[in-house]
């Protein structure tokens, strides 16, 4: 199921979720203009590490480009590769503007930081000793994405369900896609061997998400309402 759009309008331009959109592609252009060792090489520099985060292993002189915690923030930025990108980036335009229109525009970026913090967390702590850098902007998106389901859940998502050659167009509401992909999330991460020394991060995803939905009750503009009712278009 691939969410591609929304019906909920917002007030605000979502300049800080276009930033972040424009900031994470070019720096993405940047890692992979570095050739594929060179691109390697940004990862495990500006990735995070648990074991490096946590003071367990060093990163080699040349790659220690930046002080460990740094890496929770420059983590965020960087991408495995351009379906990672998009992937993220459409999560982020579809759900990102009516998130930033209920706090506006410095409250959503510091939530959306916070929550890609709370996430990379999440992800590191139950396990680290761990040697695999993390990258991508999911943590801080999951948030996004548990904060609109707190504000939004009534409004309607336009997604697209591939049934072997056929993709089928429907509408569904915002609560019901949204605690679909946290259901994923969830047992994907039960379902994944303890062992699985890469792939997706389930357990940041789980961390950021509920860290949003802690979180937007704080961040929320003030007389902002929770399950907001939806304004027609």
């Amino acid at each position: 199921m691939i969410p591609l759009r929304d019906d909920n309008p917002s007030e605000l331009k979502p300049v800080v979720a276009i930033a972040l959109i424009v900031v994470c592609t070019l720096v993405f252009l940047w890692q992979i203009s570095h050739g594929s060792q060179g691109a390697q090489a940004v990862i495990y520099s500006l990735g995070l590490i648990p074991s490096v985060l946590f003071g367990i292993n060093t990163l080699p002189e040349e790659l220690a480009s930046v002080p460990p915690t740094l890496t929770l923030f420059t983590s965020m930025f960087l991408h495995g590769g351009w379906l990672h990108l998009i992937g993220n980036m459409l999560y982020l335009w579809i759900f990102g503007d009516n998130v930033e229109d209920a706090m506006g525009h410095v409250r959503f970026f510091l939530f959306y930081i916070v929550c890609g913090i709370a996430a990379a967390l999440a992800q590191a702590v139950p396990d680290p000793s761990s040697t695999v850098p993390m990258v991508g902007a999911s943590g801080a998106i999951s948030g996004v994405l548990g904060a609109y389901l707190l504000l939004y859940p009534h409004a309607r998502v336009l997604v697209g369900i591939p049934l072997g050659f056929y993709f089928h167009m429907t509408r569904l509401p915002a609560g019901m896609v949204l605690l679909l992909w946290f259901g994923l999330q969830f047992l994907s991460n039960v379902l994944s061997p303890p062992s699985a020394g890469g792939g997706v991060a389930f357990r940041a995803h789980i961390g950021g998400f509920v860290a949003g939905m802690v979180l937007v009750v704080l961040f929320k503009r003030r007389g902002f309402r929770l399950m907001n009712p939806i304004r027609s278009s």
